[in-house]
């Protein structure tokens, strides 16, 4: 297994590409938007010969979407979303033009994610788990023999998502990291929507705002 990560947009967002010993690839939180953002990414997976099986959201904040419709056309693969994160992604059409996005094209989904279920790529098994706070669906990816964790915008170094927006909630945040997260092993690296990768053993010593 393999991680790619590259940083797109305005609000310097990760967008990851999962790729297993075959050469198969998935696509996690496509932020790409400007052409050369596009291209980057296409060109990391034409260099490397991967294939490309399906885009996958942890969340659906715009951000996290901006590349969905450009991908999934140009390798006519199937877009996956949290299932209770639907009202968030299809709100997205109408605030697009505020943030500066007016280019934005909606994608359409194909298959709704739901906790406890396997995200399987290959020999990669990814459990989905639900963490709400940030966003109402948010799904975290946790791949267990690898111990790392996909994690979207849950948990930050030292710090966590913001819940300011619609259908966050901030008590509900905290809680579902201590008890969702926080549980899961010390060592397992945590890959962030924003910033630098972290572990849970790092952010339960000394995350400000959610203590282990």
């Amino acid at each position: 297994m393999k991680i790619k990560s590259f940083v797109f947009n305005p609000f310097y967002e990760n967008t990851y590409i999962l790729s297993s010993e075959r050469g198969n690839c998935l696509i996690f939180d496509p932020g790409c938007y400007e052409d050369y953002e596009v291209e980057e990414l296409k060109e990391y997976i034409h260099m490397n010969d991967l294939k490309v099986q399906s885009i996958i959201n942890t969340h659906c904040h715009i951000d996290h979407v901006l590349g969905n419709d450009l991908l999934k056309v140009a390798y006519k693969v199937p877009l996956k979303i949290p299932k209770n994160e639907k009202e968030v992604f299809d709100s997205v059409p109408a605030y697009a033009p505020q943030w500066g996005m007016a280019g934005y094209r909606h994608a359409e989904i194909d298959e709704y994610l739901n906790e406890g279920e396997v995200l399987s790529l290959d020999e990669v098994q990814m459990r989905m788990i639900e963490v709400p706070g940030h966003s109402p669906g948010h799904l975290v990816f946790y791949i267990e023999d690898q111990k790392v964790m996909i994690g979207g915008d849950v948990l930050f170094r030292e710090s966590i998502g913001r819940t300011d927006l619609p259908g966050g909630n901030h008590d509900d945040l905290l809680k579902n990291i201590q008890e969702k997260v926080y549980t899961l092993p010390e060592d397992v690296e945590v890959l962030p929507g924003h910033g630098p990768s972290t572990t849970i053993g790092h952010e339960k010593q000394f995350n400000p705002f959610v203590k282990g």
